[in-house]
């Protein structure tokens, strides 16, 4: 596939184009807001679906494959939070609060983003390893235990703020998706793959819609976060994105493996990680952390991320 086609393949996905959707009819005052229920639902329906398929990958992978990339997840998981609090002094004239909190977000991971470029590489038909949830859900905590960290002492409820991330809807239900999805098995699988398997797209569709419509209400707040942050919420992810790249294709991962761990490098939480800076870090500027990662980073990786990463893992994957 060339990286024309690439391109094409992830800016004319229905995920992409519902994103786009909801973003135009924010700007034009039109209401595609879900109900709060219904949002929940399918984000819950997302974090389970993912679980339950990567436990039932796991049960037939070879432990062998699976230990590096999660020690190579887990070393990212310290690194780019550091890299990211770094950058941001360079990039911004934030306080250390504010950056450690920008840390927790960038280094830890997006569900979403994750998922729309599962769905990219399944309309690519590139094969990619069966237990990359379980990569999701060890990059999503140490990361904002590192940023939790960064912020120096004095900052807030450390402890609660660790209990909201192991207590946090994602991890919940992801890790208990990995278990039951390794319990139960392929057979298992195949009764529940109708709903959890046919329907995954449509539903991203939809929540990709209500995230267009957060995005397109929000776009106002760019000028709070000021040049310097938009530059990092744009350069930040092309760093993170080559180095899970490179650390995926280092570890023996095929090319959507790779692309899929740049991916989760790449993208910025704006669920787990909002929560547990909230609780320690009630300082800092929610105007700044979720701008970044939900109105900048979130929509980067989505219609130009995607794409650039899975390029990136052909390079050095060998296919170019």
């Amino acid at each position: 596939m060339s990286t024309i086609e690439v391109a094409l393949t992830g800016l004319t996905s229905v995920a992409v184009l519902a994103f786009a959707l909801g973003v135009i009819a924010a700007r034009f005052g039109a209401d595609l807001r879900l109900p709060d229920a219904v949002y929940v639902f399918l984000s819950m329906f997302l974090l389970l679906a993912i679980g339950i398929k990567g436990g039932v990958g796991m049960r037939s992978a070879d432990l062998a494959d699976i230990g590096p990339p999660a020690a190579a997840t887990i070393a990212l998981g310290v690194i780019t939070p550091l890299l990211a609090f770094w950058l941001l002094r360079a990039f911004t004239r934030l306080g250390r609060i504010d950056r450690a909190a920008l840390a927790a977000h960038y280094g830890s991971t997006s569900l979403v983003t994750f998922t729309a470029a599962l769905v990219f590489l399944d309309l690519s038909e590139v094969a990619y390893e069966p237990f990359l949830a379980t990569l999701l859900a060890l990059l999503e905590v140490p990361a904002i235990l590192v940023g939790l960290y960064l912020a120096g002492s004095g900052s807030g409820p450390r402890a609660e703020a660790v209990r909201e991330v192991f207590q946090s809807r994602s991890i919940v239900l992801l890790v208990g998706g990995l278990v039951i999805g390794f319990v139960s098995g392929p057979d298992g699988y195949a009764t529940v793959e109708p709903f959890f398997g046919a329907l995954f797209p449509g539903v991203l569709a939809f929540f990709l819609l209500e995230m267009g419509a957060v995005v397109g209400r929000r776009l106002s707040e760019i000028r709070m976060a000021g040049p310097g942050l938009v530059a990092f919420a744009f350069v930040m992810p092309l760093i993170g994105g080559a180095l899970g790249v490179a650390a995926g294709t280092a570890t023996g991962l095929g090319i959507g493996g790779a692309t899929a761990l740049g991916v989760l490098v790449a993208s910025a939480s704006y669920i787990a990680a909002p929560a547990a800076v909230r609780l320690a870090l009630p300082t800092a500027n929610p105007a700044y952390y979720l701008t970044s990662s939900l109105v900048l980073t979130f929509p980067f990786n989505l219609v130009i991320g995607i794409p650039v990463y899975y390029v990136m893992a052909q390079w050095w994957g060998g296919a170019l």
